[in-house]
């Protein structure tokens, strides 16, 4: 008599790593968007934040990778930096990607209904964090007027933070349903 075997399919999973490539993916897609991405009365949205929020907020990293995808965020925006200092970036981008990993971990309901609106919330803080971390650097490094930094910087910082909070939430839901089509899966475990 023959036995037969069974054979077990398993869906691919993306391996150990591959939050690491769903960051630096969204992460290119940032610095292309903000080298194309004209200002509008001084403002432009800040893509790499953006792009930095959906991934933490997909991947759901831990605390030093956090750190180490804000600091790939900031030496990806130095040489994109329309800045007088962009050097600061280093700094401002690592405080803009704990501060979003500190949101998102937190075990408090973030929804309106059912729309989960941990992504725009995380956007916001994240950007307005990152925001004014930068511009303080940047006011002491320059030695700014107290004034252009309350009037000129700090709204643009808040503007900001209020396209992001809509960026991150509109284009949070598509890329989930890629990234859990494609067998996504965070990095707590």
């Amino acid at each position: 008599m023959e036995q037969k075997q069974e054979v077990v399919y398993y869906q691919a999973k993306g391996g150990k790593y591959r939050w690491v490539a769903v960051t630096a993916l969204l992460l290119a897609i940032g610095a292309i968007l903000k080298m194309v991405t004209p200002g509008v009365a001084g403002v432009t949205p800040n893509w790499t934040i953006a792009m930095y929020c959906i991934a933490i907020n997909l991947i759901r990293p831990r605390l030093g990778q956090a750190v180490g995808i804000g600091l790939v965020a900031g030496a990806v925006n130095i040489p994109f930096s329309k800045s007088a200092f962009p050097y600061g970036n280093l700094v401002s981008e690592l405080v803009g990607a704990v501060v979003c990993t500190l949101i998102v971990s937190t075990v408090v309901d973030m929804k309106i209904g059912k729309l989960n609106v941990r992504p725009a919330v995380s956007g916001f803080v994240s950007t307005v964090s990152s925001g004014l971390v930068f511009t303080g650097i940047l006011k002491i490094v320059l030695s700014l007027p107290l004034e252009a930094y309350l009037y000129g910087m700090l709204p643009v910082v808040f503007i900001t933070g209020a396209i992001n909070c809509l960026i991150t939430q509109l284009l949070y839901f598509p890329a989930q349903r890629l990234f859990e089509a494609k067998g996504g899966q965070s990095c707590q475990k």
